[in-house]
């Protein structure tokens, strides 16, 4: 998107450290289509692994740095949105101007959609989430409808008093362009003023998590340090609470587009999302 492992011994063993909306790229032709998708259940083919609940779970210390959270995930775009643009393109009020109610998303050059990446990745973190106690609000049920708008997404985590709101997507930037970057919000008067502190503090914990455990290097194009503030997303600026985006990889990039692409990784990037979730409310 860009505008302008609960289970065994050897599944905790596959995380490594991790214990210790114009589309996204531009041209709204990104991301249409159904596109070629990854399985998302049973086993993968390319690393004989099978693609639920794998991975080690944050270790809250019996303590829990996520029992009794309530966090709202934000799966980027909507699997019908490229068959509604009526829908889709309606303008609504971001709190500092207007922009279009919701975008198709991009995908890989090999047709995996941003929407489904979303979806799939969302879904893996709702699960780490909640078998430490968390509560979960996903912010659309599944990935063949339209929207919501920018502006219920915020309302949905708003209305739900989240302690903590993550928008996942993917970057659909030049093909040269790799690396991950959160997205910050900007204090945009009479909105989301109060949160954007502790946004900021979610900001760096989620990059450094997400650095440490995926191994995803800081984008090259885009941020300082792959941190990138912005003023001019209605997710983060009518938001009141603490609410980021992360850019997981650019998925027409070669090299991020091959991790994003397959099963395996989704569980990585969804176990380093909840130890960064789970980082920033044990310094909270």
């Amino acid at each position: 998107m860009r505008f302008h492992r609960r289970g065994s011994a050897a599944a905790a063993a596959l995380a490594f450290c991790l214990g210790a909306v114009t589309a996204c790229g531009g041209g709204s032709s990104d991301g249409g289509g159904e596109g070629a998708k990854p399985p998302t259940t049973g086993a993968n083919a390319q690393d004989g692994t099978t693609t639920a609940g794998q991975g080690a779970p944050p270790d809250d210390g019996g303590g829990g740095g996520l029992r009794g959270k309530v966090i709202v995930l934000d799966p980027g775009h909507n699997g019908g949105n490229a068959k509604n643009p009526a829908a889709i393109n309606k303008q609504v009020d971001i709190g500092n101007g207007r922009k279009e109610c919701d975008t198709t998303g991009t995908s890989t050059n090999a047709g995996y959609t941003e929407h489904a990446f979303t979806w799939d990745v969302s879904n893996r973190l709702a699960r780490l989430l909640r078998d430490q106690g968390a509560k979960v609000v996903m912010t659309r049920k599944n990935d063949t409808g339209v929207g919501p708008c920018i502006t219920e997404r915020a309302a949905i985590g708003n209305r739900a008093k989240a302690d903590a709101a993550v928008s996942v997507h993917g970057d659909g930037a030049s093909a040269s362009g790799r690396g991950f970057h959160v997205i910050m919000p900007v204090a945009v008067k009479g909105h989301n003023t109060a949160m954007v502190p502790d946004a900021q503090r979610l900001g760096r914990a989620l990059r450094d998590s997400y650095r440490a455990g995926t191994g995803i290097q800081y984008s090259n194009y885009i941020g300082e340090n792959a941190l990138d503030p912005r003023s001019d997303l209605g997710g983060l600026n009518l938001s009141t609470v603490p609410k980021v985006f992360i850019e997981c990889g650019n998925m027409r990039n070669p090299g991020d587009a091959a991790k994003m692409s397959t099963a395996a990784f989704r569980q990585r990037i969804a176990v380093a999302l909840a130890n960064g979730l789970d980082a920033y409310f044990k310094k909270s």
